[in-house]
C-alpha cells in the first residue's frame, strides 16, 4: 500500500531541501501586478467575455491571493493533525518521529509564508479580497470526522499541490515570477509530505474491516462537501472584490455567469484534482476497491 515509501527516506529528501521564508519573499523579491498569478486551467476567467483583459488579470490575481489564503488556512488543520498522530509514534522508530516532526515543522512555516504572502498581496493589489474561514473554525470542524478520513483529505491535498504545479504552473512562462516561486518552493516540501501521508493513512487503516473503511471514506467526502459549501462562499467573494476593484457592478446575468464559471472552477482546483489523482486512487483501492469505486462515481461533479 505505501508504495515503496519509508520515514527514513523521506527524511533524508526534505533535508536535502531546506529554505528559509525570507529567502523567498521580502525586499526586492515582489509580486508583479501586471501579470496573471493563476494558470487558466484553475482560474478560468477565459469564459468570462463579458470582462476586458485587465478585468480578467484582476480576477485571476484575486484567485491567486484566495488560492495560497486557503492553502494557508487548510494547513491550519494539517498542523495538529500531524502533530496529534505524531505524539504517540515518538518511540520505537526515530526516523519516523524525525521525519513526522518535520512535516509538521513545515506545515507551520508554510503557513507563516502564505500569511506574508497575504500582506504582500494586500499592498500591492489596493483592494481587501475576504478568503473564507476563519481558520480555527474550519479546523475544528475538519478534526471532528474520523481520523482516517482526515487522513484521506490530507492525502489529498498532498497530491493535489504536486498535480497543479507540474501539471499547470511550473512552465507556464505567462504567470508572474515570484508568485511562481512561492508556489515551487510550497510544492517542493509537499512532495515529500504526500509520501507521508500514504503512511500515515496506511497505519490509521490497519486493523479496521472493510465497513470501518468504507465510514471513514464517506467521512472524506463530507468534509468535502465541507469544503465545497466554502467554495461556494469564496466566489461571492471574489465577485465583490471584481466589483470593487474595477468600479464595475456586473449585470444580473453576468453574475449568474461568474458564479457558475468561477464556482466551478474552484471545484476543479480543491475537489476534482485531488478526487481524481491516479496516488490517491490507489491509496483509496489499497484500503478496499470499494473506495475507489465511490469516489469515481462522484468525482466528476468535480471536473
Amino acid at each position: 500500500m505505501n508504495q515503496g515509501y519509508s520515514y527514513q527516506s523521506t527524511l533524508a529528501s526534505s533535508q536535502a531541501i531546506p529554505w528559509r521564508i525570507e529567502d523567498i519573499i521580502g525586499g526586492e523579491k515582489r509580486l508583479d501586478f501586471s501579470k496573471p498569478f493563476m494558470p487558466e486551467t484553475f482560474a478560468r476567467v477565459e469564459p468570462l467575455t463579458f470582462l476586458n483583459d485587465d478585468e480578467k488579470r484582476t480576477l485571476n490575481q484575486i484567485r491567486g491571493n484566495a488560492y495560497l489564503s486557503i492553502f494557508g488556512l487548510v494547513e491550519e488543520f494539517i498542523l495538529p493533525f500531524v502533530l496529534d498522530y505524531a505524539r504517540p509514534q515518538l518511540q520505537g522508530d526515530d526516523y519516523r518521529a524525525r521525519a513526522l516532526l518535520l512535516f509538521a515543522s513545515e506545515e507551520a512555516k508554510h503557513i507563516q509564508l502564505f500569511k506574508r504572502f497575504r500582506r504582500d498581496f494586500e499592498d500591492g493589489f489596493g483592494t481587501e479580497c475576504p478568503v473564507i474561514g476563519p481558520p480555527e473554525a474550519i479546523a475544528k470542524a475538519i478534526l471532528a470526522h474520523d481520523v482516517l478520513g482526515v487522513a484521506l483529505t490530507t492525502l489529498h491535498i498532498e497530491w493535489m499541490v504536486q498535480r497543479h504545479y507540474v501539471d499547470s504552473i511550473k512552465d507556464d512562462q505567462e504567470l508572474d515570477p515570484q508568485f511562481k516561486s512561492l508556489l515551487k518552493h510550497h510544492w517542493m516540501e509537499e512532495v515529500q509530505h504526500a509520501k507521508l501521508d500514504t503512511l500515515m493513512v496506511e497505519s490509521l487503516a490497519a486493523g479496521r474491516n472493510e465497513e470501518q473503511r468504507m465510514r471513514a471514506v464517506e467521512e472524506y467526502i463530507e468534509i468535502g462537501g465541507f469544503i465545497d459549501s466554502g467554495l461556494v462562499q469564496q466566489v461571492e467573494f471574489d465577485l465583490d472584490s471584481l466589483q470593487r476593484a474595477t468600479g464595475r457592478e456586473l449585470t444580473e446575468s453576468e453574475q449568474q455567469e461568474f458564479r457558475k464559471v468561477q464556482l466551478q472552477a474552484n471545484r476543479w482546483t480543491y475537489l476534482g484534482t485531488g478526487m481524481t489523482h491516479e496516488k490517491v486512487l490507489e491509496t483509496l483501492a489499497s484500503l478496499t476497491p470499494k473506495a475507489r469505486r465511490r469516489i469515481e462515481s462522484i468525482s466528476f461533479a468535480f471536473c
